[in-house]
């Protein structure tokens, strides 16, 4: 069953949390979900692109399309920062979180790819706000991003990244041409549907490429004083993971529901951690004057942090065909199914393809 959108009008010191974490939670057994089943439109089904392969692709293989891996090139480039986002050592430092001491295993190219065969495709951790920053300052991180990952090609994949200042639509172009299979890009940047609509020049060559979009969680700012000279509030380390990054891909996918698809018809996109579960909304959507809903096989959305209960959750509103294993490694682990072996295919291998190849295996 494909995912389902808005009919048209007539048509996330004691260790703290790290970016991009999310906590699993554990529930009861699965039961049967309440499957949605309405007309697919034409327009919203995506385009075969041609496979680049990082790896070296077999049948049936499993693909984890969301972990976080920093080559050395960007780790030496975060030291040699001296505002934020930068590493002290191994401690991470930046404007809206706590300070966060790293394990240098977790970013062991040879530990991390021990430890699970098949597909990994890894991605530039957008709360780090490299891509926010001014083109300047961001542009030797992200040169250190897609080198290092570049040659880590053949173990591993990976999503391509973009200045939001001053985006480099020619070097995406060539990223993607090159094997990158796709693009990353905060939830910050869809904000809403007039943000969606400035950001949509970025997403044009993804679509144009036959390439994927990944929306995940992007940088928080920092906390507010109370009032003026105030000490700045200090929030639980969890805060960011379980309440600004849902709120975020929350904005993202209704703004996604409110034009994504008339703005671009063909793009296959993805959003992280359920989107926030942003589609169990639904109920409340058409409460509220929300419109019919119809199914969309080109938008996905992955299952890092969630376990049974939000699997549950989201198959119940979108069926089994939108959802893709994204593990968050090294801030998660991949969600534990219990749905049956032709479930657990589903997600682990022929949903994550049709997101990535735009093909069915």
């Amino acid at each position: 069953m494909a995912v389902v959108h808005p009919a048209p009008e007539n048509p996330h010191p004691a260790r703290s949390r790290p970016p991009d974490s999310h906590h699993a939670v554990p529930s009861p057994t699965v039961p049967s979900p309440t499957v949605p089943s309405r007309a697919v439109p034409s327009r919203a089904v995506a385009t075969a692109a041609p496979h680049h392969p990082f790896t070296n692709p077999t049948d049936s293989q499993p693909i984890d399309i969301h972990q976080h891996l920093w080559p050395g090139e960007l780790i030496e480039a975060l030291r040699l920062r001296r505002d934020a986002p930068r590493l002290d050592g191994w401690t991470l430092l930046l404007d809206g979180e706590p300070p966060y001491d790293v394990r240098p295993a977790d970013h062991d190219p040879d530990q991390r790819r021990a430890k699970e065969d098949g597909r990994i495709v890894l991605g530039l951790s957008s709360p780090l706000g490299i891509e926010d920053l001014p083109a300047d300052k961001g542009a030797p991180l992200l040169e250190a991003w897609h080198q290092g990952v570049t040659r880590l090609a053949g173990r591993f994949e990976a999503w391509a990244s973009v200045s939001h200042t001053e985006p480099d639509l020619a070097a995406l172009r060539n990223q993607l041409a090159a094997g990158f299979v796709g693009l990353q890009i905060s939830a910050v940047q869809l904000a809403t549907p007039g943000t969606l609509e400035r950001t949509a020049a970025i997403l044009e060559v993804c679509e144009a490429a036959g390439k994927p979009v990944f929306v995940h969680p992007g940088p928080v700012a920092a906390p507010v004083g109370t009032a003026a000279g105030a000490d700045t509030e200090r929030l639980p380390s969890w805060w960011a993971a379980v309440v600004d990054y849902p709120s975020q891909l929350q904005a993202a996918w209704w703004s996604w529901q409110a034009i994504g698809r008339q703005v671009l018809p063909d793009l296959r996109i993805c959003f992280a951690a359920g989107a926030g579960l942003g589609p169990v909304h639904h109920e409340r959507f058409l409460a509220r004057g929300g419109r019919p809903l119809v199914s969309d096989p080109g938008v996905f959305v992955d299952t890092s942090s969630y376990s049974r209960q939000g699997l549950d959750s989201l198959i119940r509103v979108l069926g089994i065909d939108p959802i893709v294993i994204g593990s968050d490694r090294p801030y998660g682990e991949p969600a534990q199914l219990d749905l049956g072996d032709a479930a657990a295919l589903a997600l682990r291998h022929t949903n994550p393809l049709r997101l990535l190849e735009g093909t069915r295996s």
